[in-house]
């Protein structure tokens, strides 16, 4: 019996010896990790049924990326008036250890109303996983307090109009250094406190941003800032104004030192010759509401 304890006590010793050195040899696996995550434009964690649905983030991978996933869930518990779920996942970030994720798809318009799980999950070939989970609302459009569109934007040059509400009477829309580039437009159905900004941003700083959040001054060569508070229902902000007659807004001169905040037009922002995006971005301060639109445009400098 007493040499049966002492074989026991022996095992029992060489397991937790063996154990112990399984863990030193085999450290806990790296998972992925995400910052700048935006579920949402300006992460409001909310998409609109048929309409553009905005995804950011950037990934460091422990190993190597094998997939990204994203799931959209209906919660246990709550009531729908269809059972749905929906589902991407995108192999083109497989092998990679960083990078940046930023999509646009649609959401279908058939997803009924309510509050979801969205998760986001990025595999590691490491065998581990980042898995983000957050609450998330499905809603219509006609259900929405605010529904920022961008209803007028028109440009002209010298007084004299090139773009028309998706209409270019000049394409491509070509500034000289001296021109006076007049950029005007109108955000429609808004209510509350909000910021309109128009800016004209060089498409090598490879920058494009789509809420107001985004903003670098140091890349932007901002024509005009509005803003507004206190809002009724179904009302509309507009930088646009009669110049001589021709629809327009706000004004800058192609080479001006200092832009239409009075920041200067220098460095990485500096003027010169090349291919511009003129970005209307509008951001509703009360609902978290976003919208935005981009215009190409060249200047010869």
């Amino acid at each position: 019996m007493k040499t049966i304890k002492i074989f026991i006590s022996f095992l029992l010793i060489t397991s937790i010896f063996y154990a112990c050195k399984k863990n030193e040899l085999e450290p806990e696996l790296t998972k992925p990790t995400a910052s700048n995550v935006e579920i949402g434009y300006a992460n409001n964690k909310r998409a609109i049924r048929g309409r553009d649905f905005h995804l950011n983030a950037d990934l460091i991978a422990g190993s190597k990326i094998t997939s990204v996933k994203v799931m959209i869930l209906q919660k246990v518990g709550q009531t729908y008036a269809a059972n749905w779920t929906f589902e991407l996942t995108w192999n083109e970030f497989n092998g990679v250890k960083n990078t940046n994720v930023h999509k646009h798809f649609t959401i279908p318009k058939e997803a009924p109303e309510g509050l979801y799980d969205f998760l986001f999950i990025v595999n590691d070939e490491n065998g581990s996983k980042l898995e983000l989970k957050e609450d998330f609302v499905m809603i219509d459009a006609a259900n929405m307090p605010v529904d920022p569109i961008v209803d007028r934007d028109i440009f002209s040059r010298n007084e004299t109009m090139i773009y028309y509400m998706n209409t270019y009477l000049e394409n491509p829309l070509l500034f000289k250094k001296d021109d006076v580039f007049t950029a005007g437009a109108q955000i429609k159905q808004i209510q509350g406190d909000g910021v309109l900004y128009t800016a004209l941003i060089n498409n090598k700083a490879n920058y494009f941003p789509e809420t107001v959040s985004q903003l670098d001054l140091t890349k932007c060569i901002i024509i005009s800032k509005v803003e507004h508070q206190g809002l009724g229902p179904a009302s509309s902000i507009s930088t646009l104004k009669k110049i001589n007659g021709i629809w327009g807004g706000n004004t800058i001169t192609i080479g001006a030192e200092k832009d239409g905040v009075g920041n200067a037009i220098s460095g990485a922002k500096a003027w010169e010759t090349g291919q511009y995006n003129l970005v209307i971005l509008y951001h509703n301060t009360t609902y978290n509401v976003s919208t935005h639109k981009s215009i190409p445009v060249t200047i010869s400098y």
